[in-house]
């Protein structure tokens, strides 16, 4: 019954095997690719074609001579006749399509200038493609990738679609989430002839979150997140945008689409609440309104942020759902037959596999099954359905209270789940042929296999056959060409270094002829309660006979007869704001409003002068087709809409950027959630003296364009108000010149716990809302200011580097430097020639290649270590600066008075005889002296100097009040108690720092003194200064 070739196709632990899903009677294409992980690339490949149901394979070369790597292939669904190969070459430096319009017979190269990550076929017209690149451009081709025009560039992956023929008017449209130039992403529409800026289209006013839209069927979703709230919109038939309405506190972390067919929408949404489950929603024909049909469905977190949902549509009958449910950490595994309207259990078998009892009884036990979707795309998940075998249900499960994770036994309903049959203990793949004639199982285990085993009445037997005389690893199953014939081909591997194994099985000598209708017989749908009539009515379908040995063949369809029947309850479900008082099944329970919901309440969109009604709490189900019989949704009321005050009024900008450059084009959003429009004025006051009332606003869909010419902080309002009340929006909008440059100042030598000034200097100036952040060493949290300078002291010596950002509307600069901090060091102020200042550009690198110079210079001359040297060129003009004479790192702190003495001596000898000075443009000669050569070189903390004078004339005046205080304090005491609470003041006075120059020159300095004595610190700065002066006149 089968034959096996090993066509040569190597197989690598990383090899993939890929086959289209969709081929002629005879053509199968076999890609064979080894992708190194650790490149990101496929190094090799081979392409195999078959035209004769897989029994002989034949390896294709594309360019003969030329190895050829292919990334991947393409087929056209409309014409599987044209196939788009996608090949890149080994350097990764260009890429080539092979275009084939004979199903592979023979390709014609065809080079590309762009990198190709997937190609869409056009659903309708064969020849028309796209082309979507690893740098987000999408291009078009009309020639089936001959020639090829960019159409958009900044698009979001998988987010680009087609139209969808029947409810777009022009098939030649494309749908695309783009990246707008602020970086927040839109929806936009063009055609492919043409899409400029000019000519594309936005549907949706406003920017959406990434990867957010979906165009499926009749439907586009999408959804923008604002204040931590995500809003999810959507369009029926391409009218405009409407918020989805799920229940008011169901506040959603997630969406995910499950389904749109049928005219309706199934949604999975994540509540506030939920971590790992989701509640299953079901939306009105127009996908807006929705109502609860299950909670706490079981979710699975995939990588790259996909979500799977345990909730599967059984295909073939409609109405059909499995769902995962998840209550207390427990799964349970439900079905309905009515779109969610009702749940239930799976009935469990009486009997095992081996006819012994199964001793379960509900409701303690029930049947469950594992849900999941099957990795490989060629062998089938957990359960098997099909849409050309009605009824047929096989899944992997067990028995129990529960669903258990590691329980994969195999069990079989051919009655849509009525009833349920164990087949196998482990779990198996499955494929249907013919119809599901013949149902073939291998087992899903990672050891070599030869049996198969396959059933012709539906399970209820099974026979085994050897498809191989050698064990192969199964990697996969497939059907020749699809479910009708009874030809099928097991691919796999005999070990981990050998060549693909490719079986072909053919059941056809198996079946001495074709079926006819004395062969069939009927099999009425119902659900577990016996129900004949589901979703408004009874069907039943052509099943083969179980004693019949035929082929159904092609013409074979499954489809019987239907009866409309007469409405019951269980044809209605809950409309949107209402609720039943009884989870899963039960035709009694009624439906209850939300304490939010109020059905009296005119709609949002109720127009003054038109009519609604108001829900009785019930709605019929979408593509119920029951008639006449009970009618929950008469006696509607009905209510003419009145004149409601505006209510949830708002207004945004376009891009949802509140900080805008001078003179660039902004468009104001207004809109309102509830209340009359028609009727409604709206004054509008954009901050700048611009003024105007307008009416019907946020109807005509014409935002409000500005421009904003200087900079500053404006308030805009929007006031709509009419005959019943009044609302009010308000935004602050920053315009402000983006930053151009950013310079941190900052003295690079300091002393130990002295305050020193950190500036930041920004062009251009923006004295609005400009915020600084500070990160002061390997400190994770900055220190915020919104002024441009921070005063702050070092506690530790060493290298510090000092960072701030800055931001201003949305822009933000860097900038970072490291400070070298001291206990001791000496400072020399130096001067230059004037011609220096001619040439003087103040910028941060020419100052600094300035001071380099003249360091370099003075090691040299004195043959001082260069390293204990630092020169810094002061900001603005005249051009001055300070010489920092450090220690050496290595040299005690006690004798190092003699050796600084030395060094300064000599420094100062080579400035003074006039040996420093460098080169300048110009013919110009630069001289280094010392900035004033009669006052104390070994100045401290970098003041003036007269410092000294000052300090020695203070000094006498403390003696002078000491003795004149101690001389009184006997005639009054009050007066020392008053002299130190004056000088407490005047120290809280005078200490603030001060911002000026000269306060990036107070340096914590060796004081020189005599060889005998160690060197001390005075101070540095007139706030410590004068504290010190307190402490003294206290003693």
């Amino acid at each position: 019954m089968g034959n096996s070739q090993s066509p040569g196709l190597q197989k690598t632990s990383s090899a993939e095997m890929t086959l289209p899903r969709k081929r002629n009677e005879k053509v199968i294409l076999i890609l064979t690719k080894y992708y190194h992980t650790d490149m990101g690339k496929v190094l090799e490949s081979s392409l195999w074609r078959s035209s004769d149901f897989g029994t002989l394979y034949t390896k294709l070369n594309l360019q003969p001579g030329i190895a050829t790597v292919i990334d991947n292939f393409y087929i056209c669904s409309t014409n599987k006749k044209k196939i788009i190969l996608v090949s890149s070459s080994h350097n990764d430096r260009d890429q080539s399509l092979f275009i084939s319009t004979d199903e592979g017979a023979t390709f014609q190269k065809q080079p590309i200038a762009f990198f190709v990550e997937t190609l869409l076929f056009h659903p309708k017209e064969e020849d028309k493609v796209l082309a979507y690149t690893k740098e987000g451009k999408i291009y078009v081709s009309v020639d089936l990738g001959k020639k090829w025009n960019l159409l958009q560039e900044r698009v979001s992956k998988d987010h680009f679609f087609w139209a969808v023929a029947g409810v777009d008017g022009d098939l030649d449209l494309v749908h695309m989430e783009i990246q707008d130039p602020s970086g927040g992403y839109r929806y936009i529409t063009c055609q492919i002839q043409n899409c400029s800026d000019k000519t594309m289209t936005v549907p949706f006013a406003g920017s959406t979150d990434r990867d957010s839209l979906t165009v499926q069927d009749d439907y586009i979703f999408l959804q923008t997140t604002s204040a931590n709230r995500t809003k999810y919109y959507v369009s029926y038939r391409r009218n405009g945008f409407v918020q989805m309405k799920l229940p008011k506190y169901a506040l959603p972390k997630d969406l995910q689409i499950i389904s749109t067919d049928e005219n309706q929408v199934f949604v999975a949404v994540q509540e506030w609440y939920q971590t790992d489950t989701y509640n299953l929603y079901q939306s009105d024909p127009q996908g807006v309104y929705y109502s609860i049909l299950l909670e706490n469905v079981r979710s699975t977190k995939q990588p790259e942020e996909n979500v799977l949902i345990d909730i599967l549509e059984v295909r073939g009958v409609k109405g059909v759902f499995l769902a995962n449910q998840k209550i207390d950490g427990k799964v349970t595994t439900l079905i309905t037959y009515n779109k969610g309207r009702d749940w239930d259990f799976l009935t469990p078998p009486d009997i095992d596999m081996n006819g012994k009892p199964t001793n379960c009884k509900p409701p303690d036990c029930y049947l469950h099954l594992h849900l999941r979707w099957a990795d490989n795309p060629y062998v089938s998940g957990t359960v098997h359905t099909k849409d050309t075998a009605p009824g047929l249900i096989m899944g992997a499960g067990n028995l129990g209270s529960q669903l258990v994770e590691y329980k994969e036994e195999m069990y079989i309903t051919s009655d849509c789940g009525k009833t349920w049959r164990q087949v196998f203990e482990e779990e198996h793949h499955i494929l249907y042929l013919d119809h599901g004639g013949v149902i073939v199982a291998i087992k899903d285990t990672s050891i070599p296999l030869k049996i198969l085993k396959f059933s012709i009445d539906e399970g209820q037997t099974w026979s085994t056959h050897n498809f191989t005389s050698t064990s192969v690893f199964v990697d996969g199953l497939l059907s020749e060409p699809g479910d009708e014939t009874l030809v099928m081909t097991v691919f796999g591997h005999i070990s981990y270094r050998s060549d693909w194994e490719l079986v072909k099985v053919d059941f056809r000598p198996s079946f001495p002829r074709e079926c006819t209708d004395e062969d069939y017989e009927s099999w009425e749908l119902t659900n577990l309660q016996g129900d004949r009539c589901i979703m408004g009515q009874q069907r039943s379908f052509r099943k083969r006979k179980i004693s019949s040995w035929c082929i159904k063949g092609k013409s074979f369809t499954s489809a019987l007869t239907s009866k409309v029947c007469e409405c019951v309850n269980t044809d209605f479900l809950c409309d949107y704001g209402f609720e039943r008082s009884a989870p899963l099944q039960s035709e009694s329970s009624k439906c209850f409003a939300d304490f939010w919901f109020n059905p009296e309440a005119p709609p949002e969109d109720c127009v003054l002068g038109q009519a609604y009604t108001s829900s009785t709490g019930y709605r019929k189900v979408v593509s119920n087709v029951c008639e006449g019989g009970v009618d929950l949704q008469q006696n509607l009321a009905h209510h003419m809409c009145p004149l409601t005050a505006p209510k949830g009024l708002q207004i945004s900008i376009r891009g949802e950027s509140l900080a805008v450059r001078p003179g660039e084009d902004i468009t104001f959003i207004v809109q309102q959630e509830q209340g009359d429009v028609l009727s409604t004025k709206y004054q509008v006051d954009l901050g700048d003296g611009f003024k105007a009332i307008y009416v019907n606003l946020t109807m005509t869909g014409e935002p409000i364009r500005h421009r904003y010419e200087s900079p500053g902080i404006y308030r805009v309002s929007v006031k709509a108000e009419n005959v019943a009340g009044h609302d009010e929006a308000v935004v602050f909008v920053q315009v402000n010149s983006p930053l151009q440059a950013l310079n941190l100042e900052v003295v690079p030598v300091i002393g130990r716990n002295q305050e020193v000034n950190l500036t930041a200097i920004i062009l251009p100036k923006n004295p609005n809302l400009t915020v600084f952040y500070w990160w002061i060493g390997n400190n994770l949290q900055p220190l915020l200011t919104l002024e441009s300078f921070l005063v702050t002291t070092f506690a530790e010596t060493g290298d510090i580097r000092v960072t701030v950002q800055v931001s201003c509307g949305s822009s933000m600069l860097q900038d970072s430097k490291v400070v070298h901090v001291f206990d001791h060091f000496h400072v020399l102020p130096l001067k230059f020639t004037k011609h220096l200042d001619m040439y003087n550009p103040d910028i941060p690198e020419w100052r600094e290649d300035i001071g380099r110079v003249v360091t370099r210079l003075l090691a040299k001359e004195t043959s001082i270590p260069e390293e204990t040297l630092m020169t810094v060129v002061k900001p603005g003009l005249p051009t001055a600066a300070d010489l920092h004479v450090l220690l050496p790192a290595n040299q005690p702190k006690k004798k190092r008075s003699i050796t600084s003495d030395k060094r300064i001596a000599a420094i100062k000898q080579a400035l003074n005889a006039h040996n420093i000075s460098f080169f300048l443009r110009g013919g110009y000669w630069v001289l280094v002296t010392l900035a004033d050569s009669g006052s104390d070189s070994q100045r401290i903390g970098g003041g003036s100097g007269y410092w000294a004078i000052v300090v020695l004339f203070v000094i006498c005046l403390v003696a002078v009040g000491a003795f004149i205080l101690y001389k009184f304090k006997r005639k009054l005491p009050g007066r020392n108690v008053y002299a130190q609470m004056h000088n407490e003041k005047e120290q809280e006075m005078t200490s603030p720092v001060n911002h000026s120059e000269d306060t990036q020159n107070i340096i914590q300095g060796e004081e020189f003194i005599d060889d005998d004595l160690d060197s001390q610190t005075l101070g540095n700065a007139r706030g410590n200064f004068v504290f010190s002066l307190y402490i003294f006149i206290s003693s």
